[in-house]
């Protein structure tokens, strides 16, 4: 039994490493905007769509991803996942204009929306119930690492590129730090492919296909023969009883019967990013140069995040088929409505003045004649400081330098910021973070399993998209304070729902789940 089990979590971490994939090819992006937008000149709206673009088409992704499995297998697709991750990276690397930088990264967005369905429904299709939420808590403990990975990565160029060693200037890391950003992601991607040689098809997929022999074959890799034949069964009689059934279509999850299930998916799902985690992933060194820490310090304590997201994530899987889905989501929400509160108070408490002596220290591209009218004046908030900016040395220059700018000016507490993110990251690893994908695992039944998750994980990630393209808008335009206080905000009102409606579903089986939830 302990080789079986031994068996089952390398396979699960095998196939969970497309999560890791996509939280590098998700959050890589974090380092690279700030020089993309300078490189190809790109608005606050041009470097939205840069960002939520993936996001979008990842989307889309998710709503053919799980019929395509159906055909063709959990196994199959997840290959193809790699070989599109693996062109995106170079591709996105080696872009020589914002078009084709944009086109690389939608195509990411193909694989990243794929392997984020299937990978957590073949490994609830594996794993025995008692082990499941751990199990498919692996897929999001691989993209937490990815996020940390890509965090890391990030500043190791980024410090690469000040060195003045010979082989960091031949490989031009300096002046092409971001290139190298992205282009690193081939090389996880390229072992993911051949990781997936070792993974054998999905039992529950092979039952399907009425591959009954090789189903409980691979069926006995994973659990006793006793378990394995107990379990064939029950998958085979929730296939039969849906034989006469005619084929799933989308239409079939808003029938009455699948109105609890759905709207709790639903719900979760659009709660899980519409509380600001893509924000934070994705422009975290944007959102700690706000506090004034400049650049360096910024990509510092991005890593710090992904650190804290992975820790968190781990504690999330160890007691997830513990203490139950349920409580870990209703503490988790809490924390984020908090410590969303609490950047929102740090940043509101914020002031900004440009002082005479700070203009000394300040680089010598920058034309203090033009900042003179602004010497002296205090400023309330963020939005009217980089709008001072703008007026006084143009688009261009107040964004390339916007935050030296911020750091010479500010006054606030950054450490209240930190603690805030942080506090907020915490919350959301052991909660939304690995307990919605567990709960799509289990919600819906098996017959319109894949169309349902493929339908939710595309509501979820076009919530995300969202969130992304607006976010550069929202700090120029609202500020800080006022995105942080919003999402706080949907925190609350999310808690509420999850107190009141959603179930228990630790410890059942998925058959179990289906008779419980679904209303015949």
């Amino acid at each position: 039994m302990k080789s079986q089990s031994r068996f089952t979590y390398k396979v699960a971490a095998i196939v969970a490493l497309g999560g890791l994939l996509m939280g590098f090819d998700a959050s890589v992006i974090s380092g690279v905007n700030k020089f993309v937008q300078i490189e190809f000149d790109m608005t606050d709206a041009q470097l939205g769509l840069s960002v939520g673009s993936l996001t979008f088409i990842a989307a889309v992704a998710m709503l053919f991803s799980g019929t395509i499995s159906d055909r063709f297998g959990r196994r199959v697709v997840l290959k193809a996942c790699a070989v599109i991750f693996t062109i995106s990276a170079v591709g996105s690397a080696l872009a020589p204009n914002f078009i084709l930088f944009l086109g690389f990264r939608m195509l990411g967005g193909i694989g990243v929306g794929a392997s984020l369905i299937l990978a957590p429904m073949y490994i609830a299709e594996i794993a025995p119930p008692k082990i499941r939420g751990t199990m498919v808590s692996f897929n999001q403990l691989n993209i937490v690492i990815g996020i940390s990975l890509a965090f890391f990565t990030n500043y190791l160029i980024l410090s690469l590129g000040d060195s003045d060693a010979t082989w960091v200037e031949s490989l031009g890391i300096g002046e092409h730090n971001w290139r190298w950003m992205l282009g690193l992601e081939a090389l996880p991607a390229v072992l993911y492919f051949f990781g997936l040689y070792a993974v054998p098809r999905s039992p529950r997929w092979l039952l399907m296909k009425g591959h009954n022999d090789e189903a409980l074959s691979v069926m006995k890799m994973f659990r006793s023969a006793e378990e394995a034949e107990a379990d064939a069964a029950g998958v085979k009689a929730a296939l039969a009883a849906d034989e006469d059934k005619p084929k799933a279509k989308l239409t079939e999850l808003f029938k009455p019967a699948m109105g609890l299930v759905l709207t709790i998916g639903l719900v979760v799902g659009i709660l899980q990013q519409i509380t600001g985690i893509n924000s934070v992933f994705f422009y975290a060194p944007m959102i700690f140069e706000q506090t004034g820490g400049g650049t360096d310090a910024a990509f510092q304590q991005a890593i710090i995040v992904g650190l804290v997201n992975l820790v968190f994530t781990v504690i999330a899987m160890i007691y997830i088929d513990r203490l139950g889905r349920k409580k870990l989501l209703s503490v988790g929400v809490a924390g984020i409505a908090i410590f969303m509160f609490i950047i929102a108070y740090g940043f509101n408490q914020a002031t900004y003045e440009l002082k005479e002596e700070n203009l000394v220290n300040l680089s010598a591209d920058i034309e203090v004649a033009k900042l003179q009218n602004i010497v002296g004046n205090a400023f309330e908030n963020d939005v009217v400081y980089k709008e001072a900016l703008r007026s006084a040395l143009g688009n261009e220059q107040a964004k390339i330098y916007e935050s030296e700018l911020i750091t010479a000016a500010i006054d606030m507490n950054p450490t209240l910021i930190l603690v805030g993110i942080l506090g907020f990251i915490a919350s959301f690893a052991i909660s939304l973070g690995p307990v919605m994908w567990v709960l799509f695992s289990e919600l819906f039944p098996l017959s319109i399993k894949a169309i349902a998750i493929s339908f939710v994980g595309f509501v979820n990630s076009m919530v995300s998209a969202g969130v992304q393209s607006v976010f550069p808008w929202e700090l120029s335009t609202l500020g800080s304070s006022m995105t942080f206080l919003i999402y706080g905000v949907f925190a609350v009102f999310g808690l509420v729902f999850i107190l009141l409606k959603v179930p228990e579903t630790k410890g059942k089986s998925l058959e179990e789940l289906e008779k419980i939830l679904v209303k015949q």
